[in-house]
């Protein structure tokens, strides 16, 4: 079909020169010229063909090898994943059956469950019926409803409780009250021995003696002047009476008791007495007891070893000295409280400096407690709160007497510090009337309790007996009793030291021979 095609081409050619030419020579040559060049074309198409026929049979013979090697290999691998199939399908076959017995078994479990359950209810039903048959049976010889058999079971119980618990609440007090008390009396003994302060116990001077009778009327002035502006600029009260060769002097105010005595003292002295004169003694002396005041403050803190007070505080620290309590001069018990307040912290690990502040200055409010409203407490806090900017200090003077929801570690040491120099025989003084009331409001709290007989205040109001009716209290009422009077004594009773509670029950059996 090529060699066709070439020849028809080759003489399409040869005609269309031979006319376009128009010699016939020319076209007879370029003919046979064209003619070979056909052969030889055709010679080469059929050496193509056979060529092309010989490699087509190779490439042929090739591709049937390659599939005949694509087919042995599909085929190893299908008979393999046919394999692994038949393998997997006998193991899904296997845990079919496995879990079909299961199955079997989980179902005849849950008909036994159910047939047991039935069991259970029935025989819980059975029980019911037995206990309500007993419980019948029960109220019938008991005579009484199971509901008021209840009550007196849990009241018996109730009792039995009460008893339990306040035996081991008993021993456990005991157990911690041997143990407080063994601690306690160690540390307080080390601190009493170590602190060999004086005891210190002062009243308020209020007379100036005079050399004669014959001064009192110098001191009135003519138409009572000297005495008119003695009193106006010293503001106390000067008390000219009967008594011989003495005046009395009167004021609220220490310091200004203080300064009034020693002006007077001076124009006694000097014998010059004229408002003058008087006005310019009374300023120089105010001056005086001043400086003294901030001298006594500092000589207080260099002796107990506090550092560091503002000067305020070291002024309301000095005018302690000529403040009393019960008869005990503030500044001395305040020194001597430092003292034993550190030996107290030491014993115990806590810092000895704060804890010797804390007591210098836990009476402070006393200072100004005329002329502020509140507890001396209460007013010192707030004083060194805003002059000193320790907050543990703050919080042992405002909780030294218990008069706050808590009390921590700096309370406690101020407290019983104040209580070791304030209880001691002989520091403080009180007056009969004082006394006696401080005993009455003592047995008028004991007797407000029900079930007491009887009570007595005595070691000095230091200790309070208590009888009670034993018809209405047992031993372990008289622990509660004892209990509750120690905490009404706190909290609606001032008194120095501790107060020691005695709660007796006597039970007597009398009869007469006849």
């Amino acid at each position: 079909m090529g060699t066709e095609i070439i020849g028809y081409v080759a003489l399409v050619s040869v005609f269309v020169i031979g006319v376009i030419g128009g010699g016939t020579a020319v076209f007879f040559f370029r003919r046979m010229a064209i003619n070979r060049q056909l052969r030889a074309a055709q010679r080469k198409a059929v050496r193509a063909v056979a060529e092309a026929r010989v490699e087509s049979k190779e490439v042929l013979r090739e591709a049937k090898a390659e599939a005949e090697k694509i087919k042995s290999v599909t085929e190893a691998e299908y008979r393999e994943r046919r394999s692994e199939l038949q393998r997997q399908e006998s193991r899904l076959s296997a845990k079919i059956e496995t879990l079909e017995r299961k199955l079997e078994g989980v179902e005849h479990r849950e008909r036994n469950l159910a047939n047991k359950e039935k069991e259970i209810e029935s025989i819980r039903a059975h029980l019911g019926e037995v206990r309500d048959r007993q419980i019948k049976q029960l109220e019938l010889i008991s005579g009484m409803s199971s509901a008021e058999a209840k009550q007196a079971l849990l009241e018996t119980l109730e009792v039995e409780m009460q008893g339990e618990a306040s035996r081991r609440l008993r021993e456990w007090e005991a157990k911690i009250r041997e143990e407080a008390n063994s601690k306690a009396q160690e540390i307080l003994s080390q601190a009493i021995q170590r602190c060999a302060s004086e005891v210190v116990s002062e009243t308020t001077v209020t007379s100036v003696p005079l050399p004669s009778d014959e001064m009192k009327g110098r001191l009135i002035g003519r138409e009572g002047r000297n005495i008119r502006v003695l009193e106006q600029t010293t503001g106390v009260d000067l008390i000219i009476d009967d008594t011989p060769e003495a005046v009395t002097l009167s004021s609220f105010d220490p310091v200004r008791r203080e300064v009034a005595r020693l002006a007077l003292t001076k124009l006694i002295l000097d014998g010059r007495i004229h408002p003058a004169r008087i006005e310019e003694v009374v300023a120089k002396t105010t001056e005086e007891v001043e400086a003294t005041i901030y001298s006594a403050g500092e000589q207080a803190a260099y002796q107990v070893g506090v550092h560091g007070l503002r000067p305020e505080l070291i002024r309301l620290l000095g005018r302690l000295k000529y403040r009393t309590s019960y008869g005990q001069n503030v500044l001395a018990h305040s020194i001597e409280v430092a003292y034993l307040a550190g030996m107290i912290a030491s014993e115990l690990g806590a810092n000895v400096a704060i804890a010797k502040k804390t007591g210098l200055l836990h009476d402070i409010g006393k200072a100004v407690d005329r002329e502020v409203e509140g507890t001396h407490a209460a007013i010192g806090a707030d004083l060194v709160k805003q002059w000193d900017k320790s907050p543990e200090v703050v919080q042992g003077i405002a909780e030294h007497h218990g008069e706050t929801t808590t009390t921590g570690i700096w309370g406690f040491i101020t407290s019983a510090a104040d209580a070791i120099s304030s209880a001691r025989p002989g520091v403080r003084r009180e007056s009969l009337e004082n006394y006696l009331k401080r005993l009455k409001v003592l047995e008028d709290i004991a007797d407000g309790f029900k079930g007491v007989e009887k009570s007595y205040a005595i070691q000095a109001g230091r200790e309070i007996r208590i009888l009670v009716k034993p018809e209405e209290i047992d031993d372990l009422g008289a622990m509660r009793l004892a209990r509750d009077i120690v905490k009404k004594i706190e909290e609606g009773a001032q008194y120095p030291g501790q107060i020691k509670v005695t709660v007796l029950r006597e039970t007597r059996a009398i009869d007469y021979a006849k």
